[in-house]
């Protein structure tokens, strides 16, 4: 049989009720996992890593690191297919896009988790490790990046995003669709990602802080980035990129501080442009320095600053890495 491997970082699909809170707590290992799974089994020769059991909100760039390079280890072996990990959803995202800037691979590395934990009658887990596994075998899925692959649909790390906090199809990407789908056991082909950017193995340079714009937005937010000694920072803009007056005044003092700014849209769906030229809109931003990251949400685009800084600091340059000018 192809031999697949699996790194187990914990996340819901590993969780157990603990009967002294009444809540889920990862606490199942991957062989603990497997060893409940005797159809998936059969599917490939699995070999498997256990990185911990961690949940999702525990999980940090430093970790997202180890885990890239657990994976890469596993990519780079001749008897190996492919590569799943298994995550908690929350940051699942995140690491799948951290993964896919910089891993060397055109073997399938896909990111699984689960919904439903282990106890849960409609436990979600092993649907999606078998999905998952039926991708690698299937060959179809090579040269695109690190993908995802929960409840039946397969999307590129760059462009999925978790849209629901309880549903079972919860992935979604929103602007372009799934790169494939499972149909009856049959993993089917869609379309290529439409971003696939790589930086390659380097350690997140960090601080990178992410802010939120609102109606009525001060600039203080700004100032206490500044004076938390960040070295970059991602901003939620409104619509195609526009901020208020007090806001874009903030960012300002940022950019004058020497730090990288990269703006994103909060709006779940559409890309950033230079659009509007009233005060504070993206065009007045574009021309201060800030750096556009288009189709990019909040989260990804700390991941991939975070990353970009690690290479150079150097606008011209982040700025190329962004926009590809």
């Amino acid at each position: 049989m192809k031999r697949i491997s699996m790194i187990f970082t914990g996340g819901t699909i590993s969780m157990t009720i603990d009967p002294e809170t009444g809540g889920a707590v990862p606490s199942l290992s991957g062989d603990q996992i497997l060893a409940r799974l005797d159809d998936v089994r059969e599917l490939g020769d699995i070999r498997f890593r256990e990185y911990g059991k961690y949940p999702g909100p525990h999980i940090t760039p430093r970790m997202m690191y180890d885990i890239a390079r657990l994976a890469q280890e596993e990519a780079d072996r001749d008897d190996v297919e492919g590569v799943i990990i298994t995550h908690g959803t929350d940051t699942l995202e995140e690491t799948a896009y951290f993964l896919d800037l910089t891993l060397t691979t055109d073997k399938p590395v896909i990111v699984i988790g689960a919904m439903n934990h282990s106890e849960d009658p409609a436990w979600d887990g092993p649907a999606n490790i078998r999905d998952a596994m039926l991708t690698v075998l299937s060959g179809q899925f090579r040269g695109l990046g690190v993908l995802t692959c929960l409840s039946g649909d397969i999307n590129a790390a760059s462009e999925v995003t978790k849209t629901h906090t309880l549903q079972r199809d919860t992935f979604m990407s929103f602007d372009f669709g799934p790169v494939g789908r499972i149909f009856e056991d049959r993993p089917v082909f869609l379309r290529k990602p439409f971003m696939h950017d790589h930086i390659g193995m380097v350690q997140a340079v960090e601080p990178v802080h992410l802010l939120k714009c609102y109606a009525g937005m001060d600039g203080r937010p700004f100032e206490s980035v500044i004076s938390a000694e960040a070295k970059g920072l991602v901003v939620e803009a409104m619509g195609t990129g526009n901020v208020p007056p007090p806001a874009f005044d903030g960012i300002t003092r940022v950019l004058e501080n020497g730090l990288p700014v990269v703006l994103v849209s909060r709006c779940p769906r559409g890309t950033t442009d230079e659009v509007y030229g009233y005060y504070g809109a993206g065009r007045h931003l574009h021309g201060a320095g800030v750096i556009f990251a288009r189709y990019l949400n909040g989260q990804k685009a700390r991941i991939k600053l975070m990353l970009a800084l690690a290479r150079s600091s150097d606008t011209t340059e982040l700025r190329r890495m962004f926009e590809g000018s």
